[in-house]
């Protein structure tokens, strides 16, 4: 299969776009360390009653570890909106190595990832007026310190995205 050679036509980003899709790839790691701590095992915070009735054992953690994870991998490809291997896919992706990604369907994925981001996630930015009874006091505080960050995602996506729509617009003298 042939490789495709990045549009070199294609204008660098500029540092706040990189700065933050950095960003974006960061601001789900400490929920997603709390999340993986639940799945280890641990309590982190939730009483012995609450800790059983969220199913984070068993089948529950191999979940919370999915998610997780998925939640990473997610957050990172904001970086290739920023990156090279963002235009040409590395050679290690299964059926789509060495080729360029359809300009239009990365921006409208992307815009959609960062609209449902925003809608799912800034929920997160009330945690502390729906107290969980079954979590400490000090658990529900830093459980909500934690998923803080996340309220980020969506809209870093979203100015990432722009910047990067903006770019190849730019790029074929639109």
């Amino acid at each position: 299969m042939p490789t495709t050679q990045p549009d070199t036509s294609l204008p660098s980003p500029p540092r706040w776009a990189v700065r933050a899709a950095h960003a974006a790839a960061f601001v789900t790691l400490p929920s997603g360390v709390w999340r993986l701590l639940l799945a280890a095992g641990f309590t982190a915070g939730y009483t012995e009653a609450g800790y059983e009735a969220m199913g984070f054992t068993g089948w529950g953690a191999v979940y919370v570890f999915g998610l997780t994870m998925g939640g990473e991998l997610l957050a990172l490809l904001t970086l290739g909106l920023v990156r090279p291997w963002g235009e040409v896919l590395p050679r290690w992706v299964p059926l789509v190595g060495g080729r360029r990604p359809n300009p239009r369907a990365v921006t409208v994925t992307a815009s959609i990832g960062a609209a449902a981001l925003t809608l799912v996630l800034t929920q997160f930015a009330f945690w502390w007026a729906f107290p969980h009874p079954d979590m400490t006091r000090l658990a529900r505080t830093i459980a909500g310190i934690l998923y803080l960050p996340l309220v980020a995602w969506g809209p870093l996506l979203a100015a990432v995205t722009l910047d990067h729509r903006h770019r190849r617009r730019r790029a074929e003298g639109l």
